[in-house]
């Protein structure tokens, strides 16, 4: 079963082309079945490729998706043509009375900043307070997630003395998880980030449990389901391409950055990198949307309560 896109919005005709089956509005309404509702609350300052991503990945399940696109309300994107926003995008204060089966909150490029300090914290607080009541399932992605965990649960963040960059092996740490439903032992995943959460402080919270850890990296995937709420702090939604950009866009301004660790053939950039998260990822948002169908109200208004 599709994804329903607007068609004018660029993910359907990227996704199209890769064989993802979408559907516009008119199609649609043909299916006499409820789509779930999906919206992505994306932070990221590259709008369109991070659409393109998580819409790749909700798009491959068996299961019609109603995806909606969400901003904060006062925050302008400077990245992102405005005519774009205006065209795909709702700012959240136009949905709080609206109900949905999910919300993925992206990472955003301001690690460096305590929470506190972030112009949009006080509506960022509102959204993850709302999601108790009007959403039935939430994804913190990175910074996302990383802002879930310290809002509901006082956990910090911590600073690392260099950029955790590229693609590290991960253990599976609870294999009998639906969110990890055809799991390996273990898998790789994507890493691009400047702090870290510790796995002692997670583990010390009742309730929060890591699903996917690293030696080398530190937690990666925790559940919390008191909060309906999963929290990945890396990137299994990164295309091929994602981590090469972000080490040639510093090498072009100069600015010290380790090539991205075992992610080019050889660790040499000059080749061209291999994406061996993809199957991974799939199985991970394809679970997190099964789950979200056989656990969700069919009547929509039910949802929170």
């Amino acid at each position: 079963m599709p994804i329903k896109l607007p068609s004018d919005l660029p993910a359907y005709d990227v996704l199209t082309r890769e064989g993802v089956m979408v559907l516009d509005e008119g199609q649609a309404a043909k299916q006499d079945i409820r789509p779930l509702r999906i919206a992505l609350l994306n932070l990221m300052p590259k709008k369109i490729q991070t659409e393109n991503q998580f819409a790749r990945l909700i798009g491959a399940t068996p299961l019609q998706i109603e995806f909606s696109l969400l901003r904060m309300s006062d925050h302008q994107s400077r990245n992102t043509a405005a005519e774009h926003m205006e065209s795909f995008y709702r700012p959240v204060s136009e949905v709080w009375d609206e109900k949905f089966d999910g919300l993925i909150i992206t990472g955003a490029p301001i690690e460096h900043m305590d929470f506190d300090d972030v112009t949009y914290w006080d509506e960022l607080s509102q959204v993850m307070d709302w999601t108790q009541t009007n959403v039935h399932s939430t994804f913190g992605v990175c910074w996302g997630g990383m802002a879930m965990i310290n809002h509901f649960h006082g956990v910090k963040k911590h600073m690392l003395d260099h950029k955790a960059f590229g693609c590290f092996r991960h253990s599976n740490l609870v294999p009998s998880s639906p969110y990890l439903r055809g799991f390996s032992d273990d898998c790789v995943v994507p890493v691009s980030r400047w702090t870290e959460m510790r796995a002692a402080e997670v583990e010390a919270v009742p309730g929060l449990n890591i699903l996917l850890g690293s030696n080398e990296v530190g937690p990666c995937l925790v559940e919390d389901a008191a909060h309906r709420a999963l929290y990945i702090f890396n990137h299994f939604e990164y295309d091929r391409d994602t981590l090469k950009d972000e080490y040639d866009r510093d090498v072009e301004a100069g600015v010290p950055i380790n090539v991205p660790g075992n992610y080019y053939p050889d660790d040499d950039p000059t080749q061209v990198p291999l994406n061996r998260w993809r199957s991974h990822a799939h199985l991970l948002y394809g679970n997190w949307i099964n789950e979200i169908y056989q656990t969700t109200h069919f009547d929509i208004s039910k949802i929170g309560t």
